[in-house]
């Protein structure tokens, strides 16, 4: 008999585990499918990290009304055809119907397309943990399933470590779809056989619940366990709501300083669910003693940064100190958790109560913040939810504590106040907005000087630069100086009259080199970006040249129109310091062509502190029989100047002895075995340098 129980529970455990692994494997993979529909933004990782939220707390609801309100042989009829129905969603790749139109707000129509292609699968996977835990329970009532939860936890966390070390370097996305999609048959079919095994010989008349304690598997005796209270459930609403909050600040802040990629999405997110393993797995992994004083710790830190780390700091260091910081939370938050789960017949209202904290905090991260902050305030929100939750749990245990938790929140709030004080009205920041694709400010420095000037800062990323003198508002500055790569071109084309694309608008600058006649071409996926542009720079209206804005994402654009006959494309898309993949992938590049002249340029702005692209872009080149070269220009302080680089692609390789480009261009070297990118296919790994 014990050997017959230990089959069973191997064939849950299997069965609970391939769900999470599954639950988390396609969250990277159908974000990175549809990442190019929405111009690449990482704030497409976040609303889908959003939708998986709602779902999963949809999962959970669905968990607790069939366990609480269904028999066992309902409960098998239920859930069996749908699993059953979900196969016919295989497999789970995106409608290329569902591209992104002009006129729809991006959020919403993400959540859409999400709910066609993943929606019934991913909710059947999001109730299997809880539901057969309860199963389990329930067929075994002396048995206790909470070591279940921290095994899902750990293939979610071995699902997300996967994809960008495993699935995404090896498997086309048509391949990680077919993959995923065989293996969920396959889970179906697991999932099925349970349905029907749980309700025979289950003991619904079991023995009272036993009063849990963390990582025990095998109760000592049966002791009646007593409801959880009001104080309970709005601690586990409040502290799954706290990490969700962290979570998703900080992956904004990750993604939209260096690329809106996999492998910068797991990284916290990763961090976050090994919390979860950690602090449900046993009672050693989380000391509330000791955790208090680290938390205090990081709470402080990470405070400090909000009031001193800006544009100029090391983003390495951020991304470590957040990181960190965000891990002590979550195990802060998680360990609470932990601590205060319930006797086993309360755990699908215990798992559904984290559910719901858990989406609440994504949406106010996705949905309440961008439209009641006009800049990244949900930081400091969630260090101040973090710091009060600590001052709660820790009430009265010893009077130091609250003394000490007192004069944390305190200077949470005095430096969140501050915070947004200076950036809602601050000497010197001309406009705050931000939207969909994030935030914009400008800022004017040197006021009154003959060096006064404008910057346009995508997130801690300059994105233009203007003097205001009239003299020297006409020069081109920041990426685009006269000896930039972008800037030899466009003063060395022929005489006549140009037409010049460019994706990216920023601050309007190239249209410094516009003359009369000339005819440019912005296309910009950020309607505010266009509004900043002609209201705080004069770029676009001093321009000799007509110039023309298309707002959408430039790529999706131009698969549209008819062939521009281009003599230069310039493409400078960037979403803080983050480069859209699929806009250098070989279909894009194939596409850019096709609106050149035979002669044409393509110039890509590929200046990154992380990622070597020219290697990638040359790559592509030789794929389609293009010719490349790099141009890096010297920084000039005096002009507002920074170095750039920029990859110049030709067709024919005799635009390429103009004097300037033959001068300062050079070849790009390339590293051996390095593969092709494609829209199916794309790996960070071989690009950093």
């Amino acid at each position: 008999m014990r050997q017959s129980n230990s089959i069973v529970k191997v064939y849950f455990a299997c069965t609970i585990f391939l769900s999470a692994f599954l639950l988390f494997l396609v969250q990277p993979m159908i974000a990175k499918m549809i990442l190019p529909w929405f111009g690449g933004t990482s704030t497409v990782w976040i609303t889908c990290v959003l939708f998986f939220q709602l779902v999963l707390l949809g999962g959970y609801l669905y968990a607790h009304a069939l366990n609480s309100g269904a028999s066992p042989v309902r409960q098998l009829l239920i859930h069996s055809s749908l699993l059953i129905v979900s196969v016919f969603f295989l497999p789970v790749i995106p409608s290329s119907s569902w591209k992104l139109p002009t006129s729809i707000t991006p959020s919403l129509y993400i959540m859409g397309l999400l709910v066609a292609t993943v929606g019934l699968p991913y909710f059947l996977l999001s109730t299997t943990s809880p539901l057969l835990q309860a199963w389990y329970a329930r067929k075994y009532s002396m048995a206790l399933p909470y070591r279940f939860f921290a095994l899902s936890n750990l293939a979610s966390l071995l699902g997300l470590l996967s994809y960008p070390f495993l699935i995404e370097t090896t498997l086309t996305l048509q391949g990680q779809s077919t993959i995923w999609s065989i293996t969920y048959g396959v889970f179906a079919l697991l999932c099925t056989t349970i349905c029907f095994f749980s309700t025979r010989n289950s003991n619904p008349d079991a023995p009272p619940d036993i009063v849990p304690s963390p990582g025990m598997a095998d109760p000592p005796g049966s002791i009646q366990a007593s409801p959880p209270s009001v104080k309970d459930k709005v601690l586990w609403l409040l502290l799954s709501a706290c990490s969700s909050l962290l979570l998703l600040a900080t992956t904004d802040h990750l993604s939209q300083n260096i690329a809106a990629i996999p492998l910068l999405w797991i990284l916290p997110l990763g961090l976050y669910l090994l919390s979860f393993t950690l602090c449900f797995d046993r009672d050693g992994w989380y000391s509330p003693k000791w955790y208090f004083w680290i938390v205090f710790i990081t709470l402080v830190g990470m405070s400090y940064g909000i009031g001193k780390w800006g544009v100029g700091s090391d983003i390495r260091v951020v991304i470590s100190a957040y990181c960190i910081g965000l891990f002590f939370c979550c195990m802060f938050c998680h360990g609470e958790l932990a601590r205060r789960k319930p006797a086993p017949r309360y755990l699908t209202s215990f798992y559904l109560l984290i559910s719901v904290g858990g989406a609440l905090g994504s949406i106010f991260v996705v949905l309440i913040a961008p439209n009641i902050f006009s800049f990244y305030f949900e930081l400091p929100v969630g260090l101040i939810l973090c710091a009060c939750l600590l001052l709660a749990v820790n009430f009265r245990t010893w009077w130091v504590t609250d003394v000490v938790c007192a004069a944390l929140i305190v200077r949470l709030l005095i430096i969140a106040f501050v915070h947004m004080q200076f950036y809602s009205n601050p000497e010197g920041i001309r406009m705050l907005v931000r939207n969909f694709y994030g935030h914009q400010r400008v800022i004017e420095y040197d006021v009154g000087s003959e060096n006064e000037h404008r910057t346009l800062i995508h997130g801690t990323i300059t994105h233009g630069i203007q003097f205001t003198a009239p003299e020297k508002r006409s020069w081109p500055t920041a990426y685009f100086g006269p000896k930039s790569g972008i800037g030899i071109v466009l003063q060395q084309l022929s005489t006549g009259p140009r037409r010049v694309g460019i994706v990216g608008l920023g601050a309007g600058t190239m249209a410094a080199y516009a003359r009369k006649g000339d005819h440019y071409t912005y296309y910009e996926i950020n309607p505010q970006v266009e509004d900043i542009a002609r209201k705080e720079f004069s770029f676009l209206s001093d321009s000799p040249g007509m110039v023309e804005i298309k707002i959408g994402d430039g790529r999706l654009l131009l698969e549209q129109e008819r062939n521009q006959q281009f003599d230069v494309l310039a493409v400078d898309a960037f979403s803080g310091d983050s480069i859209p993949v699929h806009l250098l992938t070989v279909e894009a590049i194939t596409l850019y062509f096709s609106h050149l002249k035979p002669d044409g340029i393509l110039a890509f702005h590929v200046s990154n502190l992380y990622l070597d692209l020219p290697q990638i872009i040359d790559k592509a080149g030789k794929a389609i029989g293009k010719h490349t070269l790099v141009i890096v220009n010297q920084e000039d302080e005096v002009r507002k100047i920074y170095q750039a680089e920029w990859v110049l692609m030709a067709s024919n390789p005799a635009v390429f002895n103009a004097p300037g480009i033959k001068k300062t261009g050079t070849k790009v070297i390339s590293k051996s075995g390095l593969k092709l990118w494609t829209d199916d296919y794309s790996n960070l790994f071989q690009a950093f340098h």
